[in-house]
């Protein structure tokens, strides 16, 4: 079985259900409120901000991504830290649950990391992170994982950790003469243009929100290129360059689609499947997700998702 890591954030989703007249009074109150399918990042947020969530779920795109690879058929391994109050919102039991390696998550002194995800009335989302027990991944704890990161097939990485050590781990992976394959979900986008000039970056996978803003720094990337443009086409660029029109399913929440997209994509790449081919499951793996609310509500297994393609493909 491929062996798949990711290092990242665990997050508890504080999820709220809002109409369209909501999310514009959002974004007049709050100039930050991210755009739709966008993520910010903040210290803290206002008094009241967030109260009252529709449901609370785990999440984060770290622990999300490797839910994803194990529901893919992979050795799922998280790294990352949690807060004293884990075992309060169940977070490492619901891990372990799907199959996902937790043994090497630390525990931090401050609570664990929130995101506030707004979903409006055609699916769309937009996420304000507070990264909490996220923020403390740093240097050393990197250092301490090091060999178990070198011994992976593949490794993803987001944008919802501190970027410094991070940029620190990909400068030490470019001279190893045997490293996993790297994915990069720049999400949220700023500060991720630090990574993109690392030649061990293999696979850069932004929605089009943080394409558009990661546009000026592209040319520091030699990797292959896989993005979403708006609802419609995933497309690549890269060695290859070619496009994949997801399929067409009712949309009950994207929250996640690309979190499985990109489990999925790193999974398959790891058992030996062409980019191609890795990349068409990886679609209908983050299009399927969306038939139900919340970022792990409905992660499809690889068998499901081969089922599928075998339905539409006759």
């Amino acid at each position: 079985m491929s062996q798949v890591l990711s290092l990242g954030s665990v997050n508890v989703d504080s999820v709220h259900t809002i109409t369209r007249a909501e999310r514009e009074s959002l974004e007049d109150r709050y100039e930050w409120f991210p755009d739709r399918g966008e993520t910010v990042e903040v210290d803290s947020v206002p008094s009241g901000f967030g109260d009252d969530p529709d449901e609370v779920r785990h999440g984060g795109k770290g622990a999300n991504q490797a839910v994803a690879t194990a529901h893919a058929a992979a050795a799922a391994t998280l790294l990352g830290r949690v807060g004293p109050d884990h075992d309060e919102f169940g977070v490492l039991s619901a891990l372990e649950g799907d199959d996902v390696d937790t043994s090497r998550i630390g525990i931090a002194s401050v609570p664990t990391g929130t995101a506030f995800v707004f979903v409006g009335p055609a699916g769309d989302n937009s996420i304000v992170l507070r990264p909490g027990a996220n923020s403390t991944v740093d240097e050393s704890y990197i250092d301490e994982q090091y060999e178990t990161i070198l011994a992976a097939d593949c490794l993803l990485l987001q944008n919802e950790i501190p970027v410094e050590p991070v940029a620190a781990l990909l400068a030490d992976l470019a001279d190893e003469p045997d490293r996993p394959t790297v994915f990069l979900d720049p999400a949220p986008a700023a500060g991720a243009e630090r990574l993109l000039g690392h030649g061990v970056v293999d696979y850069l996978t932004p929605n089009e929100t943080e394409y558009e803003t990661l546009r000026p720094y592209l040319d520091a990337f030699d990797g292959t290129l896989v993005r979403k443009r708006g609802e419609g086409d995933v497309i690549v660029e890269g060695e290859q360059a070619f496009t994949v029109t997801p399929p067409a399913v009712e949309v009950a929440d994207t929250t996640g689609a690309g979190d499985v997209l990109n489990g999925f994509l790193a999974a398959r790449i790891a058992d030996g499947a062409s980019v191609r081919a890795a990349v068409e499951t990886a679609v209908v793996a983050g299009s399927l997700s969306t038939r139900a609310v919340g970022a792990r509500g409905a992660v499809p297994t690889l068998s499901a998702v081969r089922s599928f393609q075998a339905s539409t493909d006759t």
